[in-house]
């Protein structure tokens, strides 16, 4: 399968704020703490992806399988618990631990000069793979300490706080932060009046 339009319910579309792309792919399951939102629904939609975070080997779309997708998928949570541990201090799943590294251990995409930005014989086992790479160099880096979660109730996004105080709370101050501003200034105005 080859990539697909952008989507036409703008929640469905991929929020490249996280700072590193395994950030960027967790993200790619929103509102983990309500109702979760599945951004990659179909094999389609994680090729659309690949494109979209710049990880597709050459001009073409990514051809992405059903097994591509639920192996994407389960990378996905993999991150995501791993990086949660490692935020909290505490001691990863096994099962996590494996599937990271395992698909770490793959071929991931060769960087190139030129139109094509990278190659790939199997270009989304390539794709992730550099997913799962970057992972492990965050979750093992001096970064980690930075990866913060959204403070908004309703966001899950995890991001890497490069602000200069390392203050920051929200994924973007585009999205939640405005919101939280929005709501801030409603709530002071109910108790003005």
């Amino acid at each position: 399968m080859t990539g697909s339009p952008a989507p036409a319910d703008p929640a469905l579309a991929f929020p490249f704020i996280g700072g590193r792309p395994c950030l960027d792919f967790v993200a790619t399951l929103g509102r983990r703490h309500a109702t979760p939102l599945e951004r990659i629904p179909d094999p389609a939609a994680l090729a659309r992806w690949f494109a979209e975070a710049e990880l597709a080997a050459g001009a073409e779309p990514v051809r992405v399988s059903a097994r591509d997708l639920a192996d994407a998928r389960s990378l996905r949570e993999a991150v995501y618990g791993l990086l949660r541990a490692a935020m909290a201090g505490a001691e990863p799943d096994p099962a996590d631990v494996s599937r990271v590294n395992a698909v770490a251990a793959q071929p991931d995409l060769a960087p190139q000069l030129g139109a094509a930005r990278w190659t790939a014989r199997g270009p989304a086992r390539a794709a992730l793979a550099t997913v799962a790479r970057d992972a492990v160099l965050l979750v093992r880096g001096p970064l980690l300490e930075r990866v913060k979660e959204c403070e908004n109730p309703d966001c899950s996004l995890l991001f890497l706080d490069d602000s200069q105080a390392r203050r920051r709370r929200w994924c973007s101050m585009d999205r939640c932060g405005n919101l939280a501003k929005i709501a801030g200034y409603r709530a002071r105005s109910r108790v003005t009046r």
